[in-house]
């Protein structure tokens, strides 16, 4: 097994946690595929090092050091290289959802997936494609329809399949997976939907109509937003996974289905959904 990590840019809490998994790793005869952010870490060696999209490519486990931001950069750039490989999320940032894996969790969790005992959630990602564009773009999470600086509301025409749903005037708009359904469609008003879930949430952020509430979908069933309006063009910004993201200009089309592969994300073994639902986001305490 090759396994590659990757750590938040700048994060001075891991060097100490990358010395002691440099040396886990040799002692257990796995090769090691180091991001430029891992390598710089560490001290002065002789090691293998490969940038981030580059990486998916040639290990067969992305393990990595950081917070939920940089899972989701790896999900995707895993998803761009078409592999069906694991990804293990070690918690170094303050919230942690997806990188639900503790810092004492780390060694044991990599010996559950070297040893073949480790527990997989599949997280289904999300494909969008934009008229006119033929490569398509993945998000784990969501993609994101929102107002530029100085642009007053969204003004959107949503289709689900061939059929038309409604005309959103918001602040934005989100089209989230389950997986994102705890993220940014969560702060705006969205369900949480459990990850084991086939369906697409459709959340308006901050409507003009207060009866234009979320939408949960079947999956199978593709969301196709169109700026429209007096604000259409440039005023529309749509981002996917808060990664990437440009103006969608006026009358353009971006169609959002479930992505071919879904993403193999590595559990910890002692906590369940629900668990990390009420330790993460406190949910249901008053």
């Amino acid at each position: 097994m090759r396994i590659g990590i990757v750590t938040k840019p700048e994060l001075p809490d891991a060097a100490e946690t990358l010395v002691a998994l440099e040396s886990w790793l040799s002692a257990r005869g796995v090769d090691a595929c180091w991001s430029p952010d891992a390598a710089a870490a560490l001290p002065p060696g002789s090691r293998r090092i490969v940038d981030r999209d580059r990486l998916p490519a040639e290990v067969d486990l992305v393990l990595v050091l950081g917070g939920d931001g940089t899972l989701l950069a790896m999900a995707n750039r895993i998803a761009a290289a078409e592999r069906d490989i694991p990804i293990l999320g070690v918690n170094f940032g303050s919230l942690g959802f997806l990188t639900e894996i503790t810092r004492p969790e780390l060694f044991a969790s990599l010996q559950a997936v070297i040893g073949g005992e480790a527990t997989h959630d599949e997280r289904m990602m999300l494909r969008a494609t934009v008229a006119g564009d033929p490569q398509p773009l993945i998000a784990l999470n969501d993609v994101v329809f929102t107002r530029t600086a100085l642009s007053r509301m969204v003004d959107v025409s949503v289709w689900v399949g061939d059929q038309f749903l409604t005309t959103v005037k918001a602040d934005g708009l989100i089209v989230a997976s389950p997986t994102g359904s705890t993220a940014y469609n969560l702060s705006a008003g969205g369900p949480i939907v459990h990850p084991a879930m086939d369906a697409l949430v459709i959340t308006p952020i901050a409507p003009h109509a207060l009866t234009n509430r979320p939408i949960v979908i079947p999956a199978e069933r593709d969301v196709r937003v169109v700026a429209t309006g007096t604000n259409a063009g440039d005023e529309i910004y749509v981002t996917f996974d808060g990664q990437t993201g440009f103006p969608l200009g006026p009358d353009r089309a971006v169609t959002i289905s479930r992505a071919p592969r879904a993403l193999r994300l590595v559990r910890a073994s002692n906590r369940s959904y629900f668990e990390v639902l009420r330790q993460k986001l406190r949910w249901n305490e008053r």
